[in-house]
C-alpha cells in the first residue's frame, strides 16, 4: 500500500469520526450519562455543579459596579460559582462552532419579551428554590436535600402552568406574532460555515490555555473547574440536553426521552454524592439548600412557569445562548439581574430567610440506605410514568 493510499484511508477515518461527534447529535441518554458522570467529578473535585449561583454572582458584580450594593462580590473570574457557568456557555459556544451549529438567532418582539419575562421569574424562582433547575433540583437531589425533591414537584407545576398559558397566547394572540425569527448565518462574501470549525477549535485551545494560567497563578481549583463547566457545555451542545422538554414534553406531546436521561443522570449523580459525603471526603450539608419545603416547591413552581415562557431553563438558556439565541441570551441577563435583587432580598430579611424553609438532610431522618432507596425510587417511577404517558397520552394536556 503506497503513501498516498494511506493517508487518504487515515483522512478517510478522522473525517467520518468528526462527522459522528460532531454533524450527529449524540444520543439523549448518553448525555444523561455523562452529566451524572461529571456532576461527580466536579463535586470531588471541587464543589457541585450549579448554574444560578454564577449567574447571580455576574448580577451581584453588575449591581455593585453601578453603585446599587454598596459590597464588592467575589470577582467573575474566580468565583466558583461563576466560573462554572462561563465554563458551561464556553463549551456550548465551541461545540456549536465546531459542529457548524452556531449562527445569531434573531426572533419576534414578543419572543423577546417572553425571554425576559421567562428568565426573570426563573431568577426568581432559583432565588427562592437555593438554585434553579441544577442546583435547586439536580444536584440537590443529588446532594440527598430533601428541597430537590420539593422543587422537582413544583417545577412540574409550573412546566403545566406554563404549558397552559403557551396553549392561551395560541388562541388569544394575533397569528405569527411570535413566530421563528431569522437566522444570520453566511454574511456576503463570508462562508462561516467553513471557518466555524476551526473557529471552535480556537475556543477549546483558548479554554486549555486559561486553565494552565488558572494552575500557574495558584487557582488550580478554580481552573479545574472551568474544564469541568467547559465539558458540561460540550456534552449539553451535543445532546442537546434540556430539563425543559423533560418537565414540558410529557404534558405536550408525551415524549419521554429527556425525562429518562433526567432519571438515569440523578441515579448515578446522587450514588457518587453519596459515597462522598458518607466517607466524609465532602461535609454532609454541601448543597443542602434552606428552602424545604415552602422555597423549593414554591420557587419551582414558579421557576418551571417562567422556564416555559422562556423556552429554555437555567442550564438550557445558558448553552441555547452559546448557539447564538438572542431571546435566550436576554433570559440569561434578565436572569442574573433578579436572582441577585431577590436573593439579596431574601438575605435581608431573616423571617422572609426562615420563610423559605429549613435544611432537610435526607439521611439525618432516613439514614443513607434509605435515602439512597427514595430517590432511586423516585427517579425510577419517574422514569416508568413518563415511559407509560408516552405510550397512554394520558397526561398530555389539549390545545
Amino acid at each position: 500500500m503506497n503513501d498516498e493510499k494511506q493517508r487518504r484511508i487515515l483522512t478517510e477515518i478522522l473525517s467520518s469520526g468528526y462527522q459522528k461527534i460532531f454533524d450527529e447529535n449524540w444520543p439523549m441518554w448518553l448525555g444523561g450519562l455523562l452529566i451524572g458522570i461529571m456532576s461527580i467529578i466536579t463535586f470531588a473535585w471541587g464543589r457541585p455543579w450549579g448554574v444560578a449561583g454564577g449567574l447571580r454572582n455576574w448580577g451581584d458584580w453588575f449591581f455593585s459596579v453601578v453603585g446599587v450594593y454598596q459590597y464588592k462580590p467575589v470577582s467573575p473570574l474566580i468565583s466558583t460559582n461563576s466560573i462554572l457557568t462561563l465554563g458551561l456557555l464556553w463549551g456550548a459556544f465551541g461545540s456549536a462552532l465546531l459542529s457548524k451549529q452556531f449562527a445569531i438567532r434573531k426572533a419576534p418582539p414578543l419572543e423577546l419579551l417572553k425571554g425576559v419575562v421567562g428568565g426573570t421569574l426563573m431568577g426568581i424562582g432559583a432565588a427562592m428554590a437555593g438554585g434553579c433547575n441544577v442546583g435547586g433540583f439536580f444536584t440537590a437531589v443529588s446532594a440527598l436535600s430533601a428541597s430537590g425533591i420539593a422543587m422537582m414537584i413544583g417545577l412540574l407545576a409550573g412546566a403545566y402552568l406554563g404549558l397552559r398559558y403557551l396553549y392561551w397566547e395560541l388562541e388569544h394572540l394575533p397569528s405569527g406574532i411570535a413566530g421563528s425569527g431569522a437566522v444570520l448565518k453566511e454574511e456576503k462574501g463570508v462562508a462561516w460555515l467553513k471557518i466555524e470549525p476551526y473557529l471552535g477549535a480556537i475556543v477549546f485551545l483558548t479554554a486549555i490555555v486559561c486553565a494552565w494560567i488558572y494552575n500557574k497563578e495558584a487557582y488550580t481549583r478554580v481552573g479545574g473547574l472551568l474544564l469541568c463547566g467547559i465539558a458540561f457545555g460540550f456534552i449539553i451542545q451535543r445532546t442537546r440536553f434540556c430539563f425543559v422538554r423533560g418537565f414540558r414534553e410529557p404534558f405536550m406531546t408525551g415524549e419521554s426521552e429527556v425525562s429518562r436521561a433526567i432519571a438515569i443522570s440523578i441515579t448515578i449523580s446522587v450514588l457518587g454524592f453519596a459515597a462522598l459525603k458518607w466517607s466524609g471526603l465532602r461535609g454532609e450539608n454541601v448543597y443542602v439548600s434552606q428552602a424545604f419545603w415552602f422555597g423549593g416547591l414554591v420557587g419551582g413552581v414558579i421557576f418551571g412557569f417562567g422556564m416555559v415562557v422562556a423556552g429554555g431553563c437555567g442550564s438550557g438558556s445558558v448553552w441555547r445562548a452559546g448557539e447564538g439565541h438572542i431571546k435566550l441570551m436576554l433570559a440569561v441577563i434578565s436572569f442574573a439581574l433578579s436572582t441577585s435583587l431577590f436573593k439579596a432580598w431574601i438575605k435581608s430579611s431573616a423571617g422572609l430567610k426562615s420563610f423559605m424553609g429549613h435544611k432537610v438532610f435526607l439521611p439525618n431522618f432516613l439514614t443513607y440506605k434509605w435515602s439512597l432507596i427514595l430517590v432511586v425510587v423516585i427517579m425510577l417511577a419517574y422514569y416508568i410514568i413518563t415511559t407509560w404517558n408516552e405510550e397512554t397520552e394520558k397526561f398530555i394536556v389539549e390545545l
